[in-house]
């Protein structure tokens, strides 16, 4: 059976996330910054900054059985680089260098469980930038280049790695925001469908498609849609 921990559980694709791992029988540890945020029957919540070293080795100690490490939790603060260096290194502390420390304390407990996963939710916008989420974009670039190095480090250990990659989902994050959004229970059902699959990438909708063929093209001919003529 699985035990999976799932990060920014509280809400959006990782309260998704939760449901669906109840639904196949997994055992649950739900983590957010405010476990009282946490309303899913079922789940084992479990307090936790990712951002917070000691709190991130706490979690790792207490849910020592874990062999599914879903690294949902993420941040946009719509900075750009040129703008706000707060913001550019809050997207940067959470979406690489949190999902990081995850990876890091986890790994041993991974080993010690027989090998199991490692899941890091990154985003279309690790191929591309777009006006207003120049920090997200280089902080989810980080995320998916990790994921393609972790998976060389932890092939060692029997520990897969799957990244995930998708343009809008319909959550809270994206409430504000035009286009088409995907149902995040699909985006949910794709990802461990993949993982139990042994994928080592998921492409979840057809944006996110198009955008990762457009990096072997002129890069002019993509970001015409962005720039001066």
């Amino acid at each position: 059976m699985t035990t999976a921990l799932i990060t920014g559980a509280n809400r959006g694709l990782g309260r998704h996330f939760a449901t669906e791992l109840l639904a196949r029988g997994a055992t649950v540890y739900a983590a957010a910054r405010e476990p009282a945020t946490i309303d899913l029957p079922g789940v084992r919540p479990l307090a936790l900054d990712i951002t917070d070293p000691d709190a991130v080795k706490a979690a790792a100690a207490l849910a020592a059985d874990v062999d599914l490490l879903i690294n949902n939790a993420g941040v946009s603060t719509g900075s750009t680089l040129l703008g706000d260096l707060a913001g550019v290194r809050a997207e940067m502390d959470v979406n690489f260098w949190g999902t990081l420390s995850m990876v890091r304390a986890f790994a041993p407990v991974l080993a010690a469980n027989g090998g199991g996963a490692v899941v890091n939710v990154a985003s279309a916008l690790s191929w591309f930038a777009a006006p207003g989420a120049g920090a997200y974009a280089v902080s989810k670039a980080a995320n998916w280049n990790m994921s393609n190095a972790l998976r060389l480090e932890l092939a060692g250990q029997g520990t897969r790695v799957t990244s995930v990659h998708l343009g809008l989902a319909d959550t809270d994050m994206a409430a504000g925001l035009d286009g088409p959004k995907t149902d995040p229970a699909v985006v949910v059902r794709r990802t461990l469908d993949a993982v139990a699959a042994g994928d080592l990438e998921v492409v979840v909708d057809d944006w996110s498609a198009m955008v990762k063929a457009s990096l072997a093209e002129d890069p002019r001919a993509f970001y015409a849609r962005f720039l001066p003529a």
